[in-house]
């Protein structure tokens, strides 16, 4: 018998050393068991423990977890072999179980547990069976100190962390070079770089270990530079470069690249890792090889990547997410999806990951609807993912769309994060959206995230924009943090509301507060002005525009020229136009439309054919602005010429603006033929404002005919809109027909409609003061506080309701 067993050991022991490190054959374990069996030495210990640790390494932990309660008598051994089975096979909790009930545990038995506990999802209770074992009497070995201080880099719990230190010190293994790679290991996982620093230099011999370690917790707290010299450093001090070292430098050189900074030198060293990387054969490694077409890709040379791609022996699902990607990056969508067609006709189906890189790429693109088709076809997006299309929706202002997926997301129960509630507030801002931006600050307040400076500089531009300043100024004070959004959020809100004198205070308290002033500032800032038509408040914003050095920037340029237009003051705002360095399509809209709307229609046209002989290219504001001037300089033959030239020679589908600019121009000139014929072949006869300025055109010339027919129109359209009937009125009290006139006054008492009293308002240095018919007292409107006035300025305009000025 005792021959037997030994037979039967040297067999075991055989089979578990003939694996190589590879899996033993499952047939081979279970005859040893059977030849255990049939020799009846199923109570031997030795020989179950043997077993039971084939049958673990078989990658049968059922078979070795039932040979273990099969044992009489199990022994510390049985114990620990039956715990490493469990743990081999993933099942924590038989492990943890089978710890429990273990009568003596040792060091070996803690270590098992732990370490696969370390590795799991919740590597977090380590660090309580850690503390378990401490109280148990056991000292921690080498392995105990890398599998813990491995969860406390999981978890970023740097507190324990560091008391594990101390131990290691206090126990005399702070030497051992395992214990130190997990030190450094841990605190470049907690962001601890000055401590990995520090102890990366004590180390006596660093090896190839504690060099990636380092260089990857350096480029992962953004110290790009100094991972890259360490990797210099390694090279020259005769450390062994091995594949993960090359991985971690290439990742470094492409996160140098996707950073903007050192970008030269992370592109060269990035060359002579490849050089090094063909010299020393390492480009059969798939890894490596992925890891440099990622350093090519993220540092915008896509055709390297590809060449790097080609010469792999083999290549994965990953490598062609890494060449989809770069392609997109660079702003090649075709290649993308020509990538992606290529990838899917050598037998690789796109995942997840190459839809959502694919979607970023067709965002990048302006390409929504591509975008949303990738989208469809990731089977649970993550919130970054969901963040990438609602952001897509917004960019191309599809704000309705935007709201309809923000309430698809919340229906499939993905939680919005900050992202998600600052795009979804700014399409509710878009759309004037007032309740559903109530709600999304009801969700910011219950996720805890209305404090965050991103959400909240959302909130205060939805209400803002919708007319909730109070609420906009509440949320405003209550920050604790702001940055210029926020500030420029509140003016633009002040301004866009006329309450120029509140955006005029803010403006000075956000210099005061040590703020510098955007471009989106100045054009919120000359927005009040021009609504108050106030020049000397404008010059003076003028002169800090130039001072900050925005004078040459597009979007501030234009809002001072519609700020000089507005005021009247158009010499001005042509010496600003023509000392425009660069200008865009708005700059040259806003220039003509300032001639037009101050009656300088000869100099809008020929503004206009200026421009184009230029690059710029009109769009449909333009047009709308040269063929204002027309209509208020009389030139309705240019008019005609310029509507016609709009589709036929520019591809502009005529809109409502177009046909009544036109019509007031032909109108204004009296010729109420082509008026009619216009009408007659225009998409538009529900528009209101189409027959308003027949309306008015119909009162100049004393048009009783068609001016009965826009004011019926009119009726119907808007029976409340007390124009048409004192328009009307007035065409028939020119002509004499007083009885007509008082009939079309007393429709107008029996349906109701009041018309608003006429007003004028004085602008002195002193502010703006308004008067209102029969009034004796003006109230002051808009009155700024900001700035002195040394000019001693008087403007008077008079508005009367009963007469309708359009154009």
């Amino acid at each position: 018998m005792a021959n037997l067993a030994a037979q039967l050991a040297a067999v075991l022991q055989a089979c578990i050393k003939r694996s190589g490190g590879l899996k033993p054959s499952r047939a081979h374990a279970k005859a040893a068991h059977a030849r255990l069996l049939a020799a009846g030495l199923a109570a031997d210990t030795f020989l179950l423990n043997r077993l039971i640790e084939l049958y673990s390494l078989s990658g049968l932990p059922c078979h070795a977890l039932r040979a273990f309660r099969a044992l009489p008598h199990p022994n510390v051994y049985s114990h620990n072999a039956a715990i490493s089975a469990a743990c081999r096979a993933g099942d924590l909790a038989a492990a943890r179980d089978l710890l429990g009930g273990m009568p003596g545990r040792n060091d070996v038995s803690w270590n098992t547990v732990i370490s696969a506990v370390s590795r799991s999802d919740s590597p977090g209770d380590a660090l309580g069976m850690y503390r378990e074992m401490r109280r148990e009497g056991l000292a921690p070995t080498h392995f105990t100190f890398a599998s813990v201080l491995s969860a406390c880099g999981a978890v970023a719990a740097l507190d324990d962390g560091r008391r594990c230190h101390g131990l290691a010190v206090k126990v005399g293994l702070d030497g051992n070079q395992f214990v130190e790679n997990a030190l450094l290991g841990m605190y470049t996982k907690c962001g601890s770089v000055a401590d990995a620093v520090r102890m990366f230099d004590g180390m006596a011999s660093p090896n190839e270990v504690s060099f990636t370690a380092m260089m990857g917790g350096l480029a992962q707290s953004g110290a790009v530079d100094e991972a890259l010299r360490l990797f210099a450093r390694m090279s020259r001090s005769g450390v062994r470069v091995d594949l993960v070292a090359v991985s971690s430098v290439l990742g470094a050189c492409a996160q140098a690249c996707a950073g903007e900074y050192s970008v030269v030198r992370a592109i060269r060293l990035g060359r002579s890792i490849h050089a090094m990387i063909v010299r020393k054969g390492f480009g059969s490694d798939l890894h490596v090889g992925n890891s440099l077409m990622d350093m090519y890709a993220k540092c915008m040379e896509v055709d390297e990547a590809k060449k790097v791609f080609e010469s792999m022996p083999r290549v994965s699902i990953v490598s062609w997410n890494i060449l989809v990607t770069g392609y997109g990056q660079v702003g090649l969508y075709a290649k993308a999806m020509e990538m992606l067609e290529l990838m899917q006709e050598s037998g690789f189906e796109p995942n997840a990951v190459t839809y959502s890189n694919m979607l970023a790429c067709c965002v990048k693109a302006r390409n929504v609807l591509s975008a949303r088709a990738m989208f469809d076809k990731i089977p649970k997006p993550s919130v970054t993912t969901w963040n990438t299309l609602l952001s897509g929706y917004c960019q191309e202002e599809l704000h309705q769309d935007t709201i309809e997926l923000f309430r698809r997301m919340q229906h499939q129960n993905v939680q919005p994060d900050r992202t998600t509630l600052a795009v979804i507030l700014s399409s509710c801002s878009r759309l004037g959206n007032l309740e559903l931006g109530k709600q999304v600050h009801s969700a910011s307040v219950r996720l805890l995230l209305h404090n965050d400076m991103f959400v909240a500089n959302g909130l205060i531009d939805m209400y803002s924009k919708c007319g909730q300043v109070e609420v906009a100024q509440f949320i405003f004070h209550r920050m604790t943090e702001r940055d210029v959004v926020c500030w420029n959020s509140m003016i633009s809100g002040f301004a866009i509301h006329s309450l120029n004198e509140e955006a005029f205070d803010f403006f000075k308290q956000m210099r005061e507060n040590g703020m510098f002033p955007t471009e989106s500032s100045y054009a919120s800032m000359m927005n009040s002005c021009a609504r108050l038509s106030s020049i000397p408040q404008g010059r003076q914003i003028h002169a800090q525009v130039i001072k900050d050095g925005y004078d040459q920037n597009v979007y501030v340029g234009s809002a001072l020229i519609d700020m000089y237009a507005k005021c009247g003051n158009m010499d001005d705002a042509r010496l600003f136009f023509d000392c425009m360095i660069a200008k865009n399509i708005v700059a040259w809209n806003e220039m003509i439309h300032g001639y037009a709307q101050n009656g300088f229609g000869e100099k809008a046209v020929e503004l206009f054919e200026f421009m184009l002989t230029t690059k710029e290219k009109p769009d449909t504001v333009t047009f709308i602005a040269v063929l204002t001037g027309c209509s208020h300089s009389g030139l309705a033959d240019e008019a005609i010429a310029f509507f016609n030239s709009m589709e036929s020679n520019y591809g502009i589908t005529p809109l409502v603006e177009h046909y009544t600019c036109l019509i007031d121009a032909l109108g204004r000139a009296c010729r109420f033929v082509e008026v009619e014929a216009v009408i007659d072949k225009m998409p538009y006869k529900d528009d209101p404002i189409v027959w308003e300025v027949l309306l008015a055109a119909c009162v100049v010339h004393h048009n009783a005919e068609l001016g009965e027919c826009a004011a019926k129109h009119l009726f119907r359209i808007d029976p409340k809109n007390p124009s048409p009937y004192v328009l009307l009125s007035n065409i028939y009290a020119s002509l004499g027909r007083h009885g007509d006139a008082s009939a079309v006054r007393a429709l107008m008492s029996s349906r109701g409609v009041v018309k608003g009293r006429g007003y004028s308002w004085v602008d002195h240095k002193d502010g703006a003061r308004a008067f209102m018919v029969a009034d004796d007292l003006g109230t002051n409107v808009g009155q700024s506080t900001m700035f002195s006035d040394n000019e001693d300025t008087c403007r008077i305009t008079e508005v009367d309701t009963d007469e309708t000025c359009v154009g």
